[in-house]
């Protein structure tokens, strides 16, 4: 929910979070995508389009390129055990089928840069977007490109 609502998402009892993506699930479409082990949930990736995650528009950093209708992976998160495995690189495969599916232009992501900055924030690193096609786009600040891979 950090990307849906901002910053008021870490002052936020856990269980409101948690009601609130509950009920952004049943409202539909589906706001992102498993990776699954068996039955067991080892990643998650956030992937919808842009304007579903009204807090990407808040950062001067991660402002708007120009106007094309992108679609974008905002969030990741890999379970501790499976890190290291290919986990997220196959979330982002996933998340582009996915868009291009429902008809996106082109995808979008804002990780950080790996050489810049250590911690991936849940965005990942910029690595995982190139070795999919993703090209840089913009770059606001050091650490965090904006990647994009253009679908049409």
């Amino acid at each position: 929910m950090a990307w849906r609502i901002g910053p008021a998402y870490r002052g936020r009892e856990p269980a409101a979070n948690h009601d609130d993506f509950r009920a952004v699930v049943t409202a539909g479409p589906p706001p992102g995508l498993l990776a699954l082990t068996g039955d067991r949930a080892v990643g998650w990736c956030q992937v919808t389009p842009r304007g579903a995650v009204p807090a990407l528009d808040g950062p001067w950093r991660l402002r708007r390129v120009d106007d094309v209708p992108v679609w974008a992976i905002s969030c990741f998160y890999v379970r501790k055990s499976h890190r290291r495995q290919g986990v997220a690189s196959a979330l982002v495969a996933a998340a582009v089928g996915h868009a291009r599916a429902a008809g996106a232009p082109a995808v979008e992501a804002y990780p950080l840069d790996g050489a810049v900055s250590p911690s991936s924030t849940s965005t990942g690193y910029d690595s995982a977007f190139r070795r999919a096609g993703f090209t840089e786009v913009a770059r606001r600040s050091p650490e965090r490109p904006i990647m994009r891979l253009v679908l049409a």
